[in-house]
C-alpha cells in the first residue's frame, strides 16, 4: 500500500510538473506573440512616418517650384512693364520730333528763297524809277540765274526735253505734229512747259510736242 501511495504521489507530482511546464510554454508563447505584435506595430508606425515625411518633402518641393515660378512670372511682368513704358516714351518722343520736323521742314528752303524775293523787289523798284531797259533786263536775268542755282542746290533739276527722244517716264505729249526733218521723228520738237526732277524723282513732267 505504501508503495502504491508513493507511486500515486510521484505520478501526481509529475502531472503537476507537466502542467507547470505547459503553462510556462504557453506564457512564453504568449509573450513572444505580444513582442512580435509590438514590433509589427512599431514597424507600421515607422513606415507611416516615412510616408508622411516623403509626402511632406514632396509638398515642400512643389511649394518651392511654385514660389520659383511665381518669382519668374513677377520678373517677366516687371520686364514687360518696363519695356512697355520705354516704348511708349520712345513713341511719344518720335511723334513730337516728327511734328516739329514737319513744322520746320521747309524752314531752310524758305530762308534760302528770301534773297530771291529781295532781288525781285529791287528789280520792281528799278522799273518804277524808269531805269534803262537793259539795266532792268540784266537785273531780271540775274534773279533768274540766282533762282536756278537755288533750285539746283536743293536737288531740283530741269528735265532735258527739246530734241531728245520722247520718253513717257519724263515727258507728257500734248500733241503730235509732222516732224520738220527725218531726224526729229519720234522726238520732242517743242516744249510747252518745262519739267523737273527732285533727286531723280519726277515732280513735274515736261509738256511737249512730238514730231511724227
Amino acid at each position: 500500500m505504501s508503495k502504491e501511495k508513493n507511486k500515486q504521489e510521484e505520478q501526481k507530482e509529475m502531472n503537476t510538473n507537466q502542467m507547470e511546464e505547459k503553462e510556462v510554454t504557453k506564457n512564453s508563447s504568449s509573450e513572444g506573440d505580444e513582442v512580435s505584435t509590438a514590433e509589427k506595430e512599431k514597424q507600421s508606425e515607422e513606415k507611416h512616418e516615412d510616408k508622411k515625411d516623403k509626402k511632406k518633402s514632396k509638398k515642400d518641393k512643389d511649394a518651392d517650384k511654385i514660389a520659383e515660378l511665381e518669382k519668374q512670372i513677377e520678373q517677366m511682368n516687371d520686364k514687360y512693364l518696363r519695356l512697355s513704358a520705354e516704348f511708349d516714351n520712345y513713341r511719344r518722343r518720335t511723334l513730337k520730333e516728327k511734328m516739329e520736323l514737319t513744322k520746320t521742314a521747309g524752314e531752310s528752303i524758305l530762308t534760302n528763297i528770301l534773297p530771291v524775293i529781295d532781288d525781285f523787289e529791287r528789280a520792281i523798284g528799278s522799273m518804277e524809277q524808269g531805269l534803262e531797259e537793259n539795266a532792268v533786263k540784266d537785273g531780271v536775268q540775274l534773279i533768274y540765274s540766282k533762282f536756278k542755282d537755288f533750285l539746283n542746290q536743293n536737288g531740283i533739276k530741269e528735265i532735258e526735253a527739246n530734241g531728245t527722244e520722247f520718253d513717257t517716264d519724263l515727258h507728257e505729249a500734248l500733241t503730235k505734229i509732222p516732224a520738220p526733218s527725218e531726224e526729229l521723228k519720234g522726238k520732242v520738237v517743242d516744249v510747252i512747259q518745262k519739267g523737273y526732277v527732285l533727286n531723280e524723282k519726277v515732280i513735274r513732267f515736261a509738256k511737249v510736242v512730238v514730231g511724227e
